[in-house]
């Protein structure tokens, strides 16, 4: 496995625990009456489960469950086959995902250390065998609700570009690096851009770089939509 950033401190990655948990505590307190009305809309416009919960791969490489509001419903067509995403997002999910509001429950995979508040976001496991050895430094470090790929143009990046923007996020680290981050991300939210209607918009990476068809998409209940 590749190493992560060495000019940076073990003091400056503790400092950065602390402020993830710091947040994310602070957030999950003075945000749930919106995590309360927002799961009482996941239920009445796409029934229960309110949560989907969703193996990706962080620090080490080691599997965790993701945790996000569901904006998919479990739509099927005549042979039983789940409809593509995009026809299975509700009104209701696409505002969500506009102001990235599904994302919240996964202040609670920070309070874990499954996630940091910031670094390159979590992939899907069967993705794995698709990395470049340098693309796997993004394992290196704790996964991000956001980062630096997020904020350099969320859907619109290719796949190529966002992995480089993630290796790039890693040997640059610091925590002034994570500020500006924070900061971008916060100016993105009041602004929403290149939030595509489509989830599966983007496109596979194992399929884009020729390892064969993705596994069958289970119900949104269990398996979501990629991001």
């Amino acid at each position: 496995m590749p190493t992560r950033n060495v000019l940076a401190s073990p003091t400056a990655w503790r400092i950065k625990r602390l402020i993830d948990i710091a947040v994310s505590l602070a957030a999950l307190i003075v945000l749930s009456p919106l995590l309360a009305v927002l799961a009482v809309g996941v239920a009445l416009k796409m029934g229960r489960p309110v949560l989907f919960r969703q193996e990706r791969v962080g620090l080490d490489e080691r599997s965790f469950s993701l945790i996000k509001f569901r904006t998919l419903t479990n739509e099927m067509d005549a042979s039983g086959a789940l409809l593509p995403a995009g026809d299975r997002v509700t009104p209701f999910g696409q505002t969500m995902r506009r102001w990235s509001l599904d994302e919240l429950p996964q202040f609670v995979n920070v309070l874990r250390g499954d996630l940091s508040l910031i670094g390159p976001r979590p992939l899907l496991d069967y993705y794995l065998p698709a990395y470049t050895e340098r693309e796997r430094l993004r394992h290196t470090v704790r996964p991000g609700i956001t980062g630096l790929a997020q904020v350099r143009g969320r859907n619109s990046v290719g796949w190529d570009a966002k992995l480089a923007l993630d290796v790039e996020y890693v040997e640059r680290w610091s925590l002034a690096l994570d500020a500006k981050i924070a900061v971008l991300t916060v100016l993105q939210l009041i602004r929403p851009s290149n939030v595509a209607s489509d989830p599966g918009a983007e496109g596979d990476l194992a399929l884009i770089r020729g390892l064969g068809e993705p596994p069958p998409e289970r119900p949104a209940a269990r398996r979501g939509h990629r991001d």
